[in-house]
């Protein structure tokens, strides 16, 4: 069963991506590129680089990917794509005004009642086909 999580906890990953957020806003305000991140813009630059994740992959077997993800120089590349998948993902949660911790917390939650452990544990299928 998942653990519970209590306000204190929400609101302290809040502030720690709230501080994230900052950071990248800073960034991004330095070099004056807010004018160029409208919703749409984002959505389309936060799936580029989730793509850029995903061609990390291409060609590999699931060995090769986890030899890769292991290896220094592979671990760099991953983080680095992982990075800019997450610093797109707070600039549209920023614009989109979402809290993603609480968004997070709340699709937990729901999927919770999709998928409860006694009908899905250990199942891939998605929540309309669990009997």
């Amino acid at each position: 069963m998942r653990k519970t999580v209590t306000q204190k906890e929400t609101q302290k990953e809040t502030q720690s991506l709230q501080a994230l957020t900052q950071a990248v806003l800073a960034f991004r305000d330095a070099r004056d590129w807010a004018q160029f991140h409208d919703l749409k813009h984002l959505m389309v630059s936060l799936n580029l680089e989730a793509a850029e994740v995903l061609e990390l992959s291409q060609w590999k077997s699931d060995a090769e990917m986890e030899t890769f993800a292991r290896a220094s120089a592979g671990r760099e590349a991953l983080a680095d794509e992982c990075a800019d998948v997450l610093a797109y993902l707070l600039l549209l949660a920023e614009r989109a005004g979402i809290d993603l911790a609480a968004a997070l917390y709340a699709k937990l939650e729901k999927n919770e009642r999709k998928y409860p452990v006694h009908k899905s544990r250990g199942r891939k299928e998605k929540y309309d086909a669990l009997q």
